[in-house]
C-alpha cells in the first residue's frame, strides 16, 4: 500500500481527544501501523488547545456549546459543533490530503462534511460509538418526528459510509439491517482498555479505613444512572447501617452537581468520593483496589446495544462486578458480573451486598471476567480488526 494512502482524518464529537480513550487507541494503533492521523475534537474538560501534536498524531480542537437540556439545547450544542468540523476539516485537507475520514458517532451528522470529499476520491469509515435513534429515544423519553428523523441520519450514514466499524455484535446487527451494510463492510473494534494492569499498584488509602470499596468510572449524564449508585450507597449506610463500605465514583459529566447534592442530602460525604475527572494513573490505582466494580446504566433499548467501557475495565483488572441487566452487558461479561432485573438504587444495593458478604464467588467472578476479557476481549484483538476494517476500505 502506497504511503501516500496511509492519511487519515479521524472526527469525534462528543469527548476530546486523548480524553476520548477509544479515539485515542484507534489513532496511536494507525500511527503505529505507518499511518499519518489528524483527528478533529472538541473543545472541553480542560483539553482548550486549538492545536497539538501528540506522540505523532495531530489534533485539532473546535469550540462547543455547553450540553444542555431539552431539544433546543440539543440542536444548539450539535450545530455548534458541525459548524466547527466543517471549516477545520477542510483546514485539515489543505495541509494533510488525507485518503480516509473516520467518523465516530454521535451524532449521526457527520456524514454531511464527508459529502465534498467523496468527489475527492476519499473513502470513508463510519465508527459506530452509539446507535443514535435509541440514545435520543433515552434522552428525551419518547419517540416522534425527531426520532424518525435521526432514525434517517443513521441510515444516510450507512449508505454514504465504504466501511462500518460496531462496538459489538449488536451494533454490527444494526448496521446490517437498519444500515443495508453487507456483512463484509463491518468490523466488530470494541473498545477495550489497553492496560498493563500486573504494573499497576493498589491503593489502600482510597479504602478510607473501611473493608470494602465499591468503584465506578465513567460518564456522568442524565442517560448513565449514576444516580441509582448514590441511592444504592445511601440504603447501604443509612437504611442498612453498614459501616464497611466505601464508595469511590470516578468522572464527570453534566450530572456531576446534581449528584454532589443528592451525596450531600443523604449525608454521605464521609462514605462517598467523587473526585471528579481523574488521571490514568489514579483511575488504574483505583481499579485495582477496588473489591467490586458497579455500573448503573439503566435497563432500556439504547443501553442494550451498548458495551460500556467499565464493563470491560473491570474486567480486565480482575474484579468482579454488579450491573443492571443489560444485552450487550451481560453479552460482554457473562459469568463475571451478576445482573439486577430492575431500575432500582435498592435493588443495586442488594446485589453489591450480595457480592460483597460472599469472597469465595467474587474471586471466581474476578477470575472468569480477567480470562475472558485476555482471551476474546483485549484490544490487541480489536487493533487486528481495525486494520483489517482500513485495509478493506482502502481497497480499489
Amino acid at each position: 500500500m502506497s504511503a501516500n494512502n496511509k492519511k487519515v482524518l479521524i472526527i469525534v464529537e462528543n469527548l476530546p481527544v486523548p480524553l476520548d480513550r477509544r479515539v485515542w487507541q484507534e489513532s496511536c494503533a494507525l500511527r503505529d501501523a505507518g499511518y499519518e492521523v489528524a483527528v478533529i475534537c472538541p473543545k472541553m474538560r480542560g483539553y482548550n488547545t486549538p492545536y497539538e501534536f501528540l506522540e505523532g498524531i495531530h489534533i485539532y480542537r473546535h469550540w462547543i456549546s455547553d450540553e444542555a437540556g431539552g431539544f433546543l439545547g440539543f440542536f444548539i450544542e450539535y450545530a455548534s459543533a458541525l459548524w466547527g468540523e466543517f471549516w477545520l476539516t477542510w483546514k485539515v485537507w489543505s495541509k494533510h490530503r488525507f485518503k480516509i475520514i473516520h467518523l465516530c458517532n454521535p451524532p449521526d451528522l457527520l456524514f454531511l462534511l464527508t459529502l465534498p470529499f467523496k468527489f475527492l476520491g476519499v473513502k470513508v469509515i463510519y465508527d459506530v460509538h452509539d446507535v443514535w435513534p435509541e440514545f435520543f429515544e433515552a434522552k428525551f423519553g419518547k419517540r416522534g418526528l425527531f426520532y424518525w428523523a435521526v432514525r434517517a441520519a443513521e441510515r444516510a450514514s450507512h449508505f454514504f459510509a465504504n466501511t462500518v466499524l460496531a462496538t459489538n455484535e449488536s451494533v454490527r446487527e444494526v448496521a446490517m439491517t437498519r444500515g443495508k451494510k453487507r456483512p463484509s463492510d463491518v468490523f466488530v473494534v470494541r473498545t477495550a482498555p489497553s492496560i498493563r494492569t500486573a504494573e499497576v499498584k493498589p491503593d489502600p488509602t482510597l479504602k478510607r479505613g473501611r473493608k470494602f470499596l465499591v468503584g465506578y468510572v465513567g460518564v456522568m449524564g442524565n442517560a448513565d444512572g449514576v444516580g441509582y449508585l448514590v441511592e444504592a450507597a445511601a440504603h447501604i449506610v443509612n437504611d442498612l447501617g453498614r459501616r464497611d463500605v466505601q464508595f469511590l465514583l470516578m468522572g464527570t459529566g453534566p450530572e456531576f452537581k446534581n449528584l454532589l447534592e443528592m451525596r450531600a442530602q443523604h449525608n454521605l460525604e464521609d462514605f462517598l468520593d467523587m473526585p471528579g475527572r481523574v488521571s490514568n494513573e489514579f483511575l488504574f490505582a483505583a481499579l485495582q483496589t477496588i473489591d467490586l466494580g458497579a455500573s448503573a446504566d439503566p435497563i432500556n433499548s439504547y443501553n442494550n446495544h451498548c458495551t460500556m467501557n467499565k464493563v470491560l475495565e473491570y474486567m480486565a483488572f480482575g474484579k468482579p462486578q454488579v450491573m443492571f441487566d443489560l444485552k450487550e452487558g451481560r453479552a460482554s461479561a457473562q459469568s463475571a458480573s451478576l445482573y439486577v432485573p430492575e431500575n432500582s438504587g435498592k435493588a443495586l444495593a442488594r446485589g453489591i451486598l450480595e457480592l460483597l458478604d460472599d469472597p469465595e464467588r467474587r474471586e471466581q467472578m474476578g477470575i472468569e471476567g480477567k480470562k475472558r476479557f485476555t482471551d476474546e476481549l483485549n484490544w490487541e484483538k480489536s487493533v487486528e480488526n481495525l486494520l483489517a476494517a482500513y485495509e478493506k476500505t482502502l481497497e480499489p
